[in-house]
C-alpha cells in the first residue's frame, strides 16, 4: 500500500547510489546476491537469540534490495537479475517468521506458521498474475520499473519489513504482530484475487 507512495523519496537517492556501485564494477547479481546472505544471516542471528544484530541485518537486507535495481538500471536489467531479485525476497520473507518460531516455539510457532499461510496466499495472488499479465501484455510503472507486473494490495513490502523491524524491537509482541498482520495478508490476498479475476475476465 505504501510502496508507491515511497518511491518518489526513495528513488533518487538509491538511484545515485546505484551509478557510484555501477561506476565501480559492481554487478546488480551481486547486490542481490549480497541482500540476500544479509537476509539468511538476519533470520540465523534472531533465531540463536541475538535480534537486534538480526534488526540490523534486516535493514542492511532492504537497503541491498533497493540497490540491486538501481544498479540494474544504471547498467543493463536483465530477466536473471529479475527472477533472483523476486525469488530470493519471497526465501527472506519466509525466513524471518521461521526465525522467530525457532526462537521460542512455544509462544511463537502458531502465530509464525498463520504468518507464513497468509504469506503464502497474498504472494501467490501476486506471482499468478504477474505471470498472467505478462501473457496478456499488461504493464504498469506505478511501483516503479520492475522485471515484471507489481500488483499492488494492502501488504506490500513497505509493510512487510516494517513489520519484521518492529519484531525485531519488540520480540515479545511477535505472536500479536504476527496474528495481525497475517489478517492484513489475507485481505490483500483476497483483494489481488478479484482485482485478477476482474482484470482477466473475459470480455
Amino acid at each position: 500500500m505504501l510502496d508507491a507512495r515511497l518511491r518518489p523519496l526513495i528513488d533518487p537517492p538509491l538511484n545515485q547510489m546505484g551509478r557510484l556501485l555501477a561506476r565501480a564494477g559492481v554487478g546488480p547479481n551481486t547486490v542481490t546476491l549480497t541482500g540476500f546472505a544479509l537476509g539468511m544471516g538476519a533470520a540465523f542471528a534472531i533465531a540463536t537469540g541475538y535480534v537486534l544484530t538480526g534488526l540490523f541485518l534486516i535493514a542492511l537486507n532492504r537497503l541491498a534490495d533497493g540497490l540491486d535495481g538501481a544498479v540494474a538500471r544504471a547498467t543493463r536489467k536483465t530477466d536473471l537479475g529479475g527472477f533472483l531479485d523476486i525469488t530470493l525476497d519471497f526465501f527472506f520473507y519466509g525466513a524471518i517468521p521461521l526465525a522467530f518460531a525457532i526462537l521460542d516455539p512455544q509462544a511463537n510457532a502458531l502465530a509464525a506458521a498463520a504468518l507464513l499461510a497468509s504469506f503464502y496466499a497474498n504472494g501467490s495472488a501476486f506471482l499468478a498474475f504477474a505471470i498472467m499479465a505478462e501473457k496478456n501484455s499488461l504493464a504498469t510503472a506505478t511501483q516503479g520499473q520492475k522485471s515484471l507486473y507489481y500488483l499492488g494490495g494492502l501488504a506490500e513490502g513497505t509493510e512487510t519489513i516494517a513489520l519484521f523491524l518492529l519484531m525485531a524491537l519488540l520480540p515479545g509482541w511477535f505472536p500479536v504482530l504476527a496474528w495481525g498482520f497475517a489478517a492484513v495478508c489475507l485481505v490483500s490476498a483476497g483483494a489481488r484475487v478479484l482485482i485478477g479475476v476482474r482484470a482477466l475476465h473475459p470480455d
